[in-house]
């Protein structure tokens, strides 16, 4: 992709409706208003099924928590589509194949802009790719009747990714944070409810039931039961504790003396974006290679199994994996081989961990500057703002090479770490999945920071009890 095709996409992009900027920043109360209208609208849309497509039971997978998507429904693709569009441009920017310089305003924009329309066609891209290898069922009555249905069903969920990209959009701008990383924890958070009322019934069931083994079998069966949500509340802690984790630098005002506070640089620098990224890139690797390659015989690169799962094959071990199949946990994976290659799967949950840490490294890098988080962007700021750190002369170029010393490390480590967490933290079988469950709090702590610097609990003390 070469700067012309760039810059067709972004005078493209110049024809879309947009959401214009507040002409004056949004009060407190229109904040919230406007995020809780994105997501009321986000779960309508996660419960309407699609038209001219069979209603499903069938459980939410890991593909479907991470991209705040449901198979059948309008937001089948959810938002995969604009993730992988930023994944993509991402990519081409940082490999050069792209010219665009991220600390000029301009080029920022038209990033951006590029973005929104790639993630359109992506849209339609990703909603061909579910709709016509039969990963969404079609109702076979109106297929008879008309041919047309197929492309009707892509056109529904295309338009319903759009959707989810302009309440995003709505969401950066009148809302609280940012609208993918909201519907990302909505979708988690509502696996992770549904998965514990399910654990609850059974639990009942076992204990009240002697056909199922009551008595003295009962409480062993019943903890059993209660593993996955043992390991989502252990999951959920280990992440809030992480992070908590903080490097404080001491500053200074220059014109003010005896007055010191200290910079606070999180062990996860850049939060849980790396993980966001590189679980989309790992999950739309897994959508592409299920609907393009099935009955290939690319056995090297992906064994896909006839409903469109990758079984084995070299992007197999690239993709998640997890020792358990619903709410049920088990650990025959140490035993269990690949049923093509024979290789063990426990070297399958090996590979993701590292892979999922190794990509959350790049990303993570890149995101960094990007948003102007680098060490030259943050010493320009806080010497604009008047800041210099203590023993050292009051010098832009100073700060950034002491920065440094700590804004690459912490993002090197905690872009690994962040991945290293969630790959692990699967392999717990804990509800919503770890790597979910540590989107979510990552998501709800920056929320949590947002809300406190806007002053929302002092305006609203109720609200302040409630979080």
């Amino acid at each position: 992709m070469s700067n012309a095709i760039i810059d067709i996409l972004h005078k493209a992009a110049g024809v879309l409706p947009e959401i214009k900027n507040p002409e004056r920043p949004p009060s407190t109360k229109e904040r919230l208003v406007w995020t809780g209208i994105a997501v009321v609208i986000f779960f309508i849309m996660y419960h309407v099924t699609a038209f001219g497509v069979q209603p499903t039971s069938g459980a939410v997978d890991f593909l479907q928590t991470i991209t705040a998507s449901r198979i059948g429904s309008l937001l089948t693709a959810g938002i995969g589509p604009l993730v992988l569009a930023s994944i993509f441009l991402q990519l081409f920017v940082g490999a050069g194949i792209i010219k665009l310089d991220m600390q000029n305003k301009e080029d920022k924009q038209k990033f951006h802009e590029v973005q929104k329309i790639l993630g359109i066609i992506l849209a339609f891209v990703e909603a061909i790719i579910f709709v016509f290898p039969g990963k969404v069922q079609l109702i076979p009555d109106l297929g008879a009747l008309t041919p047309f249905i197929p492309f009707i069903v892509v056109l529904q969920i295309a338009i319903g990714s759009i959707i989810v990209l302009y309440l995003d959009s709505i969401v950066s701008k009148y809302g609280i944070g940012s609208g993918i990383s909201l519907f990302i924890a909505a979708g988690v958070s509502l696996a992770i409810v549904g998965g514990a009322l399910n654990i609850f019934a059974d639990v009942i069931n076992i204990v009240t039931n002697p056909a199922i083994g009551g008595g003295a079998e009962a409480i062993p069966k019943a903890l059993l039961r209660m593993l996955p949500l043992i390991f989502t509340i252990l999951v959920f802690i280990i992440c809030v504790y992480a992070e908590g984790i903080k490097v404080e630098i001491p500053i200074a005002f220059e014109k003010v003396r005896g007055f010191s506070p200290k910079l606070p640089l999180k062990f996860f620098y850049v939060s849980n974006i790396p993980v966001i990224f590189a679980s989309a890139l790992i999950l739309n690797m897994q959508l592409f290679a299920g609907g393009i390659l099935v009955g290939k015989g690319w056995d090297s690169i992906a064994v896909v199994s006839p409903d469109g799962r990758l079984i084995d094959g070299f992007l197999y071990f690239l993709t998640p994996f997890f020792p358990g199949q619903g709410s049920e946990i088990h650990f025959s994976y140490l035993t269990q081989l690949t049923p093509l290659t024979g290789i063990p799967e426990w070297v399958h949950a090996i590979t993701y961990i590292l892979f999922l840490s190794t990509v959350s490294i790049l990303f993570g890098m890149f995101w960094v500057e990007t948003a102007n988080m680098d060490a030259k962007s943050v010493a320009n700021q806080l010497s604009s703002s008047g800041l210099q750190i203590p023993g050292f002369r009051r010098d832009p170029r100073m700060l950034e090479t002491i920065l440094n010393k700590y804004i690459f490390p912490l993002t090197v480590l905690g872009s690994f770490s962040v991945g290293l967490l969630a790959g692990m933290a699967d392999l717990t079988g804990a509800l919503g999945t770890g790597t979910g469950i540590l989107l979510t709090v990552g998501i709800l702590y920056k929320m949590y920071e947002q809300m406190e610097q806007m002053n929302m609990f002092d305006a609203y003390p109720a609200l302040g009890k409630l979080v």
